[in-house]
């Protein structure tokens, strides 16, 4: 176990500075060091898309105009259809399943990573809009 958690900080790291390190741990896509979110766990659904107004690191707001995640609706449906197609590759030509158990499959498999989804797809439309400054990632 420690292991595993140590290759993941290592693998982690190697990634900063990459916008898909912002998207992966929910960190501020400008200098990767603050959070994004009140509750690290997705699950808390009341919870789920609180935000802090802005970095504890470089101060950087991330609620850039009113409705700004309105377009992470968007990239949530991408999201959420790749995941499906996943699913019914894994389920159908994989597993074997007809296609009565397949279809069940993608809906359980949906509910079940629809908190992720929708902060996933949070970090990737602000991580279109905002960019990586390597001078702010060192600033204390």
């Amino acid at each position: 176990m420690l292991i595993f958690v140590v290759q993941k900080k290592l693998t982690m790291q190697f990634l900063k500075g990459n916008k898909l390190y912002s998207i992966l741990t929910g960190t501020c896509p400008v200098c990767h060091n603050g959070e994004m979110y009140l509750d690290k766990n997705p699950f808390k659904l009341k919870k789920n898309l609180q935000m802090y107004e802005r970095c504890s690191h470089c101060n950087t707001k991330f609620k850039m105009e009113p409705s700004f995640f309105y377009g992470a609706m968007y990239v949530s449906y991408g999201v959420g259809v790749a995941i499906a197609v996943t699913t019914f590759v894994v389920a159908f030509f994989l597993f074997g399943l007809d296609r009565h158990y397949t279809f069940f499959t993608i809906i359980i498999v949906l509910i079940v990573l629809f908190p992720i989804i929708l902060r996933v797809s949070r970090n990737i439309w602000i991580n279109l809009f905002m960019h990586y400054d390597k001078n702010l990632d060192n600033k204390e």
